[in-house]
Order: structure tokens, then C-alpha cells, then sequence
């Protein structure tokens, strides 16, 4: 499966916001992360798919 994504200039003027939280999608619980000051610029990974902070450390 191909990834959806489109890429985006790097933002410097700090007019994002980035934000995290579990959500579902067609049934199954998903990390979604979104800049939600922009249309259409977030990614999601399904929650069994999504690495742990603990596992990071």
C-alpha cells in the first residue's frame, strides 16, 4: 500500500499548531497528528502500528 501523503514547505513563520490524539477510523483506534491552523495537514497510523514513548527511550 502506497502512502497518501503530500509534502509541504517547511513552515518558519510559527503559525502552526500540532496536535496528537487517538481517534477512529473505519472502526479501529488510530494516532492522528495534525497541524489543525492548515486544511488537510495531518497523518494518521493505526494505534497498534504507533511506537510508545517508553519504547523510545
Amino acid at each position: 500500500m502506497a502512502p497518501e501523503a503530500t509534502p509541504v514547505e517547511r513552515q518558519v513563520d510559527g503559525s502552526s499548531e500540532v496536535m496528537a490524539a487517538v481517534d477512529e477510523i473505519d472502526g479501529r483506534s488510530h494516532l492522528v497528528i495534525a497541524d489543525i491552523a492548515r486544511d488537510d495537514a495531518w497523518l494518521a497510523v493505526s494505534e497498534s502500528e504507533a511506537v510508545s514513548l517508553e519504547g523510545r527511550r
